[in-house]
């Protein structure tokens, strides 16, 4: 299986992400923002966590309407896998590959610290690992992840399970506890917290290990 983690200037996840994915069996290749095709032969693109841009204008904006989020996103809309998380989720819904925003967070405060996240689907290559119900434990590092979306989108993804995770305590203001949703093909995951953080033993914690994991084992087999 092959996998493209894309860099942006401010990417600091994308080493972490590009572990997760070799340790889960993936074949990776690192991509710049200003390439403008993809690798052939991708499986999977991977957007990292950190501040693109410096989180100029709105957080993702400007990485969105970089070279190669126009090839990730016609990757995404004929049906090809994208995980985003965190400023890669904020990626994700400015490039439309996901509906919303997010916004900054309820206490106006960053917030860095482990959260307990329920498993809300699993129908998803990235959550069938996992119980639906299912606690896990995964650290969550942002200022603007406040998810908000419009009544009829947030209507919209409970009737069409596309809530892939909710958070145990809301940290930051998001709708409905959301942490993580799903396009309406569930081949696109945008999610705030970082499972690419507890991917090992020695992160602390594993919890992370069984999306990356069951999503390379599925794909593999494709």
């Amino acid at each position: 299986m092959k996998a493209a983690v894309v860099v942006f200037p401010g990417s600091n996840c994308d080493r972490d992400l590009a572990t997760a994915f070799r340790n889960a069996g993936c074949e990776v290749t690192m991509v710049w923002h200003k390439d403008t095709a993809l690798p052939t032969g991708i499986d999977i693109v991977g957007l990292p966590g950190g501040f693109s841009f410096g989180d100029y204008l709105r957080c993702g904006a400007i990485a969105a309407n970089s070279p190669i989020c126009r090839a990730v996103k016609a990757h995404g809309e004929k049906g090809g896998y994208v995980l985003g998380i965190c400023n890669g989720f904020q990626v994700l819904t400015e490039t439309g590959l996901l509906p919303g925003a997010l916004l900054r967070n309820a206490g106006l405060k960053y917030i860095c610290r482990t959260v307990p996240l329920t498993v809300a689907s699993t129908d998803s290559v990235y959550t069938q690992g996992y119980a639906a119900g299912e606690t896990i434990q995964v650290p969550i590092a942002h200022h603007d992840g406040n998810y908000t979306a419009d009544p009829d989108e947030i209507t919209a993804l409970k009737s069409e399970d596309r809530i892939a995770f909710t958070y145990g305590t809301n940290p930051n203001g998001s709708d409905t506890d959301i942490a993580g949703i799903l396009s309406p093909n569930r081949r696109v995951l945008g999610m705030m917290p970082h499972p690419e953080r507890v991917a090992e033993p020695d992160h602390g914690g594993t919890d992370g290990a069984r999306l990356f994991a069951h999503l390379t084992g599925v794909l593999a087999q494709a």
